[in-house]
């Protein structure tokens, strides 16, 4: 699992995780610490971080697996720019009517939350 990966996935679950695994993926991925700084940071040692960022990274990915929330999101994110897309493509249109429906498009395409 890569960094954007988890962060989005940390961003989406990362509720469900204990306090401690919440902060060693926030200080490994927001923070970029090493493993090292981390132990350091938390007192513990770095096998013990190295197997909270497993664990965390493990039920992140079984709540995805669960859920597809995160699935969901960028399906919903890609099918948004590929209508803002189409209907910049429109708002030149010769037609007024063409360009005024392109125009609530955008609008309407702008209030879809991510």
């Amino acid at each position: 699992m890569d960094a954007v990966e988890t962060l989005l996935l940390f961003d989406h679950y990362g509720e469900l995780l204990t306090e401690r695994q919440k902060m060693c993926l926030d200080l490994k991925y927001n923070q970029d610490m090493s493993l090292a700084e981390i132990a350091e940071e938390l007192g513990v040692s770095r096998q013990g971080v190295h197997e909270n960022i497993l664990r965390a990274e493990a039920h992140l990915q079984r709540m995805e697996e669960k859920t597809g929330s995160v699935r969901r999101y960028l399906q919903s994110r890609k099918a948004k720019q590929a209508i803002l897309s189409s209907a910049e493509k429109l708002k030149n249109h010769p037609d007024p009517a063409v360009r005024a429906e392109a125009e609530a498009i955008i609008a309407a395409a702008g209030e879809i939350e991510e």
